[in-house]
């Protein structure tokens, strides 16, 4: 009988571990090379508030690219580790860009480039008009922007990623990609009486930022080719698409049937009254004098069309009201002004592609928008004040005393709507024909024939307020080393764009929309903080009292009743006086004892957040590989069974 060799059970168990480990290492690498070739454009995004997922306008933006475009990152790695914040902006950024190429199906080309200081790179950066920031006070020049070029050549950039802008960085990337994509835009009509593309006179006086286009202008013409029309006009030119009439005041019967006429060919019309500007009572006239009427109505027009906008109410709402300075006589050094206020929440139609992914929009002195009963159209209210508002009488505003306004508010429970669509079929305001013209005015030739009703339903967009376009109700803007960087603080700017879009009839860019950061800030540590440092200013607040009434009372002690300096205390007075300093002193070991608790507080939940944000993982991991054990475990022991 052959002796037959057998390995230990032992060294075939560990045999087998090594077999199987390295099994699992080729198996890990050929999933990974199979998820490189087959899963390189699937992407799961788990953070909050969807920071990486592409809104369905920058999709069809994308999909719709007919040439390619070329977009070339500019980032200094030198940056990113020295203000860390940017590096973390920087990675937001690459991973949003690379997103677009993946969506684009190969026509978006990404470059990402590090232009080193004096280096052919940095030369590139700065052709392309990007911003050269200095990094220390030695002078080196860091870069974080982008550059998009087209076939043609044009070319469109982001001179500077400033975190600021965050919430705005897939509009920034969208329109960037529209426009090297959509050479041709939309055209849109401007009739207005209010100077927004520039007041020449602020700008001979040399006004610091003032006449200056209005922010809004300069959005819009991002999107489409912006063409005025003159008060005058007896016709509306052909070629725009979409008119705007904003706060244009005294139109004569010409113009009004030029507008009604664009409107029964189909035309779209964004029209923007007001009961009061404010933007036009802070610009005095050309004799500097406050202007005389600030109201503006298309009366004529509305009467016919069935739409209601009254020029002698205002809307105030306490949801959303802005702070501003009282009185001089005012005991308060700020009060709620109800007239301004932003509309936010609930008071945006969320089923409106121009509204739906909107924050706020914020009014002035705007008047409510209705239908007349058994009016032909139909009308969806966009925007609303909230169940806390009211309306009051425009004279009441003209010279607003907002603690007056107020103390006399009461709320009428009623949604009042500021902005609103109106569709439906509409008949002319000129049944009888063109009007007649002023003596000595001649008809324009070839005016297109006269339409009694529109063909079809209509699209108009009307609302009680121009305030919307005012730069000081919705953007700042700042100076960065050299260049001016509007800043949107509320929406407006956003709704205006929207609205002109969709009434061009493109939804495109309709969900381009302010977004979460991706710097989340621990507010449970904010809170903290902040109820501490309120208590420990309401303890400095009596200290400090304490001290000036101790102060007061010691020089009374030394002084004698001339106002002469004692020179001997007595000892009644040298028993107030120490029991006035024992009483700081236990004052500041309670300030002491406020600022102790603060710190340890907040280090605390620090610990604690570091804790779960470290451990949290690898113990799930852990208690998972235990349960299934148990549960394998269990298995085997049924099968033995």
């Amino acid at each position: 009988m052959s002796d037959t060799t057998f390995p230990k059970p032992r060294a075939r168990r560990a045999w087998l571990s090594v077999g199987a480990l390295l099994a699992v290492a080729a198996l890990a690498v050929g999933v990974n090379m199979l998820a490189e070739r087959f899963l390189s454009r699937a992407r799961i995004d788990l953070t909050d508030q969807r920071l990486y997922t592409l809104s369905e306008g920058t999709r069809q933006v994308v999909s719709n690219l007919r040439d390619p475009v070329t977009l070339r990152f500019f980032y200094s790695r030198r940056l990113g580790a020295a203000v860390p914040v940017y590096g973390a902006y920087a990675d937001r950024v690459r991973e949003m860009l690379r997103e677009y190429v993946s969506l684009s199906g190969g026509r978006i080309r990404l470059e990402i480039l590090d232009p080193e200081p004096f280096s052919e790179t940095e030369d590139r950066a700065l052709a392309y008009g990007l911003q050269g920031v200095p990094l220390d006070n030695a002078g080196e020049q860091v870069y974080f922007g982008l550059a998009g070029s087209n076939l043609l050549d044009d070319e469109r950039s982001v001179a500077f990623f400033q975190p600021e802008r965050e919430r705005f960085l897939e509009y920034d990337l969208t329109r960037l990609v529209h426009e090297l994509s959509n050479p041709t835009r939309p055209v849109l009509g401007v009739l207005s009486s209010l100077p927004l593309n520039g007041d020449s006179r602020a700008m001979m006086m040399r006004v610091p930022g003032a006449g200056q286009p209005f922010q809004v202008m300069t959005q819009l013409r991002q999107f489409f080719t912006v063409k005025d029309v003159a008060a005058d006009a007896q016709a509306i030119p052909s070629d725009i698409q979409v008119l705007m009439v904003a706060h244009a005041q005294d139109l004569p019967d010409a113009t009004l049937y030029a507008i009604d006429q664009f409107v029964m060919r189909g035309g779209r019309l964004l029209a923007l009254t007001d009961p009061h500007s404010e933007s036009q009572a802070a610009r005095p006239d050309p004799t500097g004098r406050p202007p005389a009427s600030t109201a503006s109505n298309l009366g004529r027009l509305f009467s016919a069309w069935g739409i209601e906008a009254p020029a002698d109410k205002v809307v105030l709402d306490q949801r959303g009201a802005w702070r501003v300075r009282a009185g001089p006589n005012d005991r308060v050094g700020a009060v709620d002004y109800l007239a301004w206020f932003s509309a936010q929440g609930d008071s945006l139609n969320r089923t409106d592609v121009a509204t739906a992914d909107l924050s706020q929009v914020t009014f002035a002195s705007a008047g409510e928008v209705r239908m007349r009963e058994g009016a032909p159209a139909e009308l969806t209210p966009l925007l609303t004040s909230s169940p806390q508002s009211a309306l009051i009488d425009v004279a009441r505003v003209r010279e607003p005393d907002p603690t007056r306004v107020l103390a006399e508010f009461r709320a009428d429970g009623r949604r009042h709507v500021l902005l609103a669509r109106i569709r439906g079929v509409l008949s002319t305001a000129f049944p009888d024909g063109p009007p007649a013209l002023p003596e000595g005015t001649e008809r324009a030739a070839g005016l297109p024939a006269h339409m009694a009703a529109s063909n079809g339903p209509v699209n108009l967009v009307v609302g009680n307020d121009t305030d919307l376009l005012e730069d000081r109700f919705w953007v700042r803007t700042q100076d960065f080393f050299g260049q001016q960087v509007a800043t949107p603080t509320s929406d407006n700017g956003a709704l205006l764009t929207n609205l002109a879009d969709t009434l061009a009839g493109g939804d495109n860019l309709i969900s381009l929309r302010s977004r979460g950061e991706s710097l989340r800030p621990f507010t449970m540590v904010d809170a903290m903080r902040s109820e501490a440092d309120a208590r420990f200013r309401q303890t400095e607040r009596n200290l400090t009292e304490r001290l000036q009434a101790t102060e007061r009372r010691l020089r009374e002690l030394r002084q004698g009743p001339g106002g002469n300096a004692q020179t001997v205390i007595t000892p009644e007075q040298r028993a107030e006086i120490d029991a006035a300093r024992n009483e700081i002193v236990r004052t500041r070991q309670e300030l002491r004892g406020v600022q102790r608790g603060l710190r340890q507080g907040i280090e605390n939940l620090e610990t604690w957040l570091r804790v779960v944000n470290i451990a949290l993982v690898p113990l799930l991991i852990t208690a998972f590989a235990i349960g299934l054990a148990v549960l394998r475990g269990r298995r085997r022991a049924a099968a033995r069974g």
